[in-house]
């Protein structure tokens, strides 16, 4: 009988330790090495697949020989969604989908499976349910339910069999921490079962050109389970967001080999599932008709296009001795920064006032370009005064209090006239050489000079 071996394995970065430790010597992480049993394996279950891999069928050619055309990209049925994908499906890629239970992760792929299957070949591969309750979603749904094949397995060898019988086009993994290979002695959902799963998927997606999603479920913090080596075998990974008691779903595209990072798309939750909202914009600037202070719109840039979001503000004074500062949907550390830069060249002292912001909407702000509206909002909170509705402001502020100019700013200002502001506070270098029809755009080049532009 074979020795077997024992390796131990950093769930964040999956480098191999020949003892367990506390930390990973390569990325740092604590307590992310865990033990497991690899047997060597007897024979290769690639080469029981009937014509899967009996005989080497790669070849050697030259970049300018790749036909293109034998793989043109196609619709999953949803806009938002082939946004995200960077304009559609490509065959044979393998797409990794994540997010928090109830988030609507098998409910979107269900709804995009029986799109398909009207026209393709499509095989719905389901691990944790049984064949009953996908029937009974997708009624629950009024879905088209003729055409679908569903299949209850978690074999990944099986699958991949009864795959090449069948030659989908597109296939859905749900979900990769169920499946398991059989050479890998470890449970389902450990790193050597999860890593070698999406190996063997992947691999057998690229070479009969099947696109695959595959659901991978997250944390308790949030990121996806399993070793991190699987956001980088797959193609495109994607993240569906959204608070439990929110209608509205949020689609980002966290990578993506065939379009644009960062890319978002936005959904609706109904009773007939979930439903794309073409104009993210009207849905997060559901604003009072009285102005209140503390309150401003800017525009953020998402993946390929401008999104209009209001930020909130609220300056009060604290009992405490370490006033709190509390950041939702913007970075903790980016707001500490902007309140020294607010005193240091704004001569405004907060040093005895808690401070909460806010993204309305639940969107999450990551880009320096809110910084300029951050100010502006704590301003308007501090001093109890509103802000005009028709205005916004958007640019990064640095520490020496300078406004440098952002990214597509053009494009941001022609949203914001599309949506009816008539006044910008924007970066003197995002100033547009022609003047945009509708829109008064007002240039700064200081924290002070925006200031005054109050």
């Amino acid at each position: 009988m074979a020795k077997r071996k024992t390796s131990f394995v950093c769930s964040d970065c999956g480098a191999e330790h020949p003892r367990w430790q506390g930390q990973c010597s390569d990325c740092n992480s604590w307590n992310t090495i865990s033990e497991f049993v690899v047997s060597p394996a007897t024979h290769n279950p690639e080469r029981n697949l009937k014509g899967y891999a009996g005989q080497t069928t790669a070849q050697v050619e030259t970049l300018d020989k790749i036909d293109l055309q034998a793989l043109p990209r196609f619709s999953a049925g949803f806009k938002e969604l082939d946004r995200v994908l960077g304009g559609g499906i490509v065959p044979g890629a393998a797409m990794l989908i994540g997010g928090s239970p109830g988030a609507g992760k098998s409910t979107l792929l269900l709804q995009v499976m029986c799109y398909l299957a009207e026209g393709l070949s499509a095989l719905y591969v389901t691990g944790e349910e049984s064949l009953q309750q996908v029937a009974m979603r997708a009624q629950r749904l009024a879905l088209p339910k003729e055409k679908l094949k569903l299949l209850a397995e978690t074999s990944v060898e099986t699958i991949c069999e009864l795959a090449l019988q069948h030659k989908p086009k597109i296939m859905v993994i749900d979900s990769i921490q169920v499946m398991h290979v059989a050479d890998v002695q470890s449970a389902p959902g450990s790193v050597s079962q999860v890593r070698e799963s999406a190996a063997f998927l992947t691999r057998f997606a690229k070479q009969h050109h099947i696109a695959m999603f595959i659901v991978g479920h997250v944390t308790k913090e949030g990121n996806l389970a399993g070793p991190k080596v699987l956001e980088h075998c797959i193609d495109c990974s994607m993240m569906l967001e959204g608070e439990s008691d929110s209608r509205f779903r949020t689609l980002r595209g966290n990578k993506n080999r065939f379009g644009a990072v960062n890319e978002l798309g936005v959904f609706a939750m109904t009773d007939k599932g979930l439903k794309e909202v073409n104009n993210p914009s009207a849905i997060f600037l559901s604003r009072e008709d009285n102005p209140s202070p503390g309150s401003i719109v800017m525009v953020v840039w998402e993946g390929t296009r401008p999104l209009l979001v209001e930020i909130q503000a609220l300056v009060d004074y604290s009992q405490m001795a370490n006033p709190r500062r509390i950041a939702v949907g913007l970075e903790a550390n980016r707001l500490s920064m902007l309140l020294a830069v607010l005193h240091r060249h704004g001569n405004v002292q907060m040093n005895d006032q808690d401070v909460f912001v806010n993204v309305v909407g639940g969107v999450r702000v990551s880009e320096t370009a809110a910084d300029l509206a951050l100010l502006l909002a704590m301003m308007s909170s501090f001093r109890d005064r509103a802000l005009p509705r028709e205005l916004i402001a958007f640019g990064e502020v640095g520490l020496a209090g300078e406004i440098r100019p952002i990214p597509n700013g053009t494009e941001r200002l022609q949203e914001a006239a599309k949506h009816g502001f008539k006044r910008a506070i924007v970066p003197k270098g995002n100033v547009p050489k022609q003047s945009i029809a509708g829109i008064e755009i007002v240039g700064v080049a200081r924290l002070s000079d925006a200031l005054e532009a109050l």
